[in-house]
């Protein structure tokens, strides 16, 4: 026997996530109204809609800046979106800018994991080699990798969680907050770049 579906629970997860009512009412259906785990599943499904979305061009979209009320550090950032009716859209704007806020707090140095220079990567494995030296030689490997990966996890933007809690069990990560976006928007967006100026700082 299926779980009837009222209309305020689509509509509280309509509010939730920003995807389109039949799908919140499939999602309830599917998890016989269960909300949180709803939520769950269309995450699930907007990351992978997100993807499908990732080789179309988006050449819109705005830059943003942020200034820290002390004035120390400030920030502009690119966020780009295939049209220009989405760039202006309240959504798109305010992830530009919980994005630039996010970049003056966590200091990230690149985007994504792709841009980071293997000449850095040598050097950071080198380090990591230096301080697992007294691991164990059969586990030393794998604890430089984790190093790795843990450092990759604070230098890049798209790996970091959000400074803002949302209240959530997991804190989502920015690459999260951009696929959710862009299952809410139906077009690819992607953050292009960035710069950080903290005063006194090279």
């Amino acid at each position: 026997m299926s779980t009837a579906i009222t209309a305020q629970q689509v509509k509280d997860l309509r509010e939730k996530t920003g995807v389109g009512m039949m799908d919140c009412k499939k999602a309830l259906e599917e998890t016989a109204g269960d909300v949180e785990a709803a939520v769950t599943l269309l995450r699930k499904k907007g990351v992978a809609a997100a993807e499908k979305r990732a080789g179309r061009a988006a050449n819109e979209g705005i830059c943003d800046s942020y200034i820290h009320q002390s004035g120390r550090v400030g920030v502009l950032v690119e966020v780009n979106c295939e049209t220009d009716f989405v760039a202006r859209s309240e959504p798109f704007t305010a992830f530009v800018h919980d994005i630039a806020i996010q970049i003056a707090a966590m200091n990230p140095l690149f985007v994504s994991s792709e841009e980071v220079p293997e000449a850095w990567l040598a050097n950071e494995r080198d380090i990591a080699a230096d301080q697992s030296k007294d691991i164990p030689e059969q586990a030393r490997e794998r604890a430089v990798e984790g190093r790795i990966s843990k450092r990759l996890k604070e230098i890049c933007l798209l790996d970091q969680e959000f400074v803002r809690d949302l209240g959530e069990k997991k804190q989502p990560t920015i690459d999260e907050l951009r696929a959710r976006l862009s299952a809410e928007v139906g077009e690819n967006i992607t953050i292009r770049r960035f710069v950080r100026f903290e005063l006194g700082g090279q």
